[in-house]
């Protein structure tokens, strides 16, 4: 995982309440890093904060690279 890799997991919020700390989060300007968002699922609260961090990680990487690519 890159050291620079930033991630905001959500946990208990509303879909409306999730997107508006996404929105506020990217506010912060173009020149703060983009971090990775996760909301938390029956199956991920499970994981080992390692593996969803890595998960989270990859996924961001192949959005990242698709919309580059758009």
């Amino acid at each position: 995982m890159d050291k620079d890799f930033r991630a905001v997991i959500l946990h208990g919020f509303s879909n409306d309440e999730a997107v508006s700390i996404m929105r506020a989060v990217k506010s912060l300007g173009p020149g703060a890093p983009s971090p990775a968002f996760a909301t938390t699922t029956p199956a991920n609260l499970g994981w080992k904060l390692e593996d969803l961090l890595a998960q989270l990680a990859k996924e961001h990487a192949a959005a990242r690279k698709r919309a580059a690519g758009a």
